[in-house]
């Protein structure tokens, strides 16, 4: 049965179905078993736990194994139930969870970095197990032999990944703000292009092979949608969260985007419309609207006889404009402004209040988030963050399925 699709879901929210607890440390990183009432967790408590759901109604830990450092990245391929779980100390160690979820076994190590490792991503095709870590670097290795394929360096820490397992693209986040496009090869990489629009480092990554869309978080608590695939470089800008994003991920199905903030904040963002690209802003030595200089116009203020003004910039039209040509401030989520943002006095009056009408939900997670997982196919999401607790939430309230049909694929 195909799965009854609402576009904009209105005045719902997600419902917290379980709240896992046991971890000493916070939890790194936690993923939802598919077709399975269980999660998989990693903590900084150096355990990495599969927690299953039992008629009680509660989780409880069927597995339950103690590594040498703290657990800081993990991936899980389910149909081959292979887990590689990156470490503070730099190696990733690959195990095999049994059918019944009831036993792990230690299959090997990868002495993939030299420093934390910080995401993990695993491709079953070409059997090579990609991560990126603290030692600044994306490294390739061969899940056969254990060997290193590849290394590539960055000039600052590397914070998150993404691949593309058809083409063998790899996208890496780094702490300077640059989205770095790589190609991979047996033994070698090639630099394709790299991305600059944050102005923090890079958080989380998303790329949807589908669209050929890139979505990126960063600790400027903005998200970024990079037209890829288009190659016209196009970019949307999306403001709406106080705090970094942590944490994104896209359904495809029905084109909205789920992120997730540092401080709890738990956002839908409907992406199924026509949005604007927000303008470059413009450089100018006095105000383009009234044209009284700004205060580094020595010339200009001598001429005038006037005190340079402070220059702000109009987030509508990208002008370069005073105080005074911008005491108005209005939210425009069509260009992803979904709080009040500066703009001058004449695109105020441009917008009307219709155009101020939200493109996004936001929902309270209560507490810290800095890792979110969703099980796509039934509408769930698992959060883990720094306060030690797990927490299962329902999503189909808000990204418009029904929990009883699922999503249709």
């Amino acid at each position: 049965m195909a799965a009854e699709i609402h576009s904009r879901p209105q005045s719902r929210r997600p419902v917290l179905l379980s709240k896992v607890e046991g971890h000493q440390d916070a939890v790194s990183a936690a993923l939802l078993i598919p077709k399975e009432d269980g999660v998989i967790t990693a903590g900084e408590d150096r355990t990495i736990r599969v927690w299953l759901k039992r008629d009680s109604g509660q989780y409880w830990p069927s597995i339950y194994h103690t590594m040498s450092s703290p657990c800081s990245a993990m991936a899980y391929h389910h149909d081959s139930r292979r887990i590689f779980v990156g470490q503070d100390n730099g190696a990733i160690m690959e195990f095999h969870i049994s059918e019944d979820f009831n036993k792990m076994n230690f299959v090997k190590t990868y002495p993939a970095h030299q420093n934390r490792v910080s995401a993990i991503t695993f491709c079953l095709a070409s059997e090579w197990v990609i991560s990126t870590g603290h030692d600044k670097c994306v490294s390739w290795m061969c899940t056969r032999s254990g060997s290193m394929l590849g290394r590539h360096y960055f000039t600052s820490w590397a914070s998150c990944l993404q691949y593309d397992h058809e083409t063998q693209h790899a996208f890496v986040g780094d702490y300077s703000g640059q989205i770095t496009l790589l190609k991979l090869e047996q033994n070698t990489c090639s630099v394709i292009t790299t991305l600059k629009g944050h102005e923090g480092s890079i958080t989380s990554l998303w790329w949807d092979p589908v669209q050929r869309l890139l979505f990126s978080g960063a600790s400027d608590h903005s998200i970024i949608m990079w037209d890829i695939g288009g190659r016209k470089g196009r970019t949307l800008l999306l403001q709406g969260h106080h705090d970094k994003v942590q944490a994104i991920c896209y359904i495809q199905l029905t084109r909205q985007l789920v992120s997730c903030s540092a401080d709890g904040g738990i956002a839908v963002w409907n992406m199924d419309i026509s949005r604007e690209e927000a303008p470059q802003w413009l450089e100018s030595d006095s105000c383009q609207k009234c044209e009284q200089p700004f205060f580094w116009n020595i010339k200009q203020m001598w001429d005038t006889k006037t005190i340079g003004l402070r220059q702000h910039h109009c987030r509508k039209c990208g002008q370069a404009v005073c105080g005074k040509c911008s005491t108005k401030r209005s939210s425009y989520p069509i260009m992803g402004f979904e709080f009040q943002v500066r703009v001058c006095d004449s695109c105020f009056e441009s917008i009307k209040d219709e155009d101020r009408t939200s493109l996004a939900t936001f929902h309270e997670g209560k507490h810290n988030i800095s890792h979110m997982s969703m099980d796509i196919s039934r509408g769930l999401m698992v959060t883990c963050g720094s306060d030690r607790i797990v927490k299962i939430w329902d999503m189909t309230p808000v990204v418009g399925c029904s929990l009883a049909t699922g999503f249709s694929s």
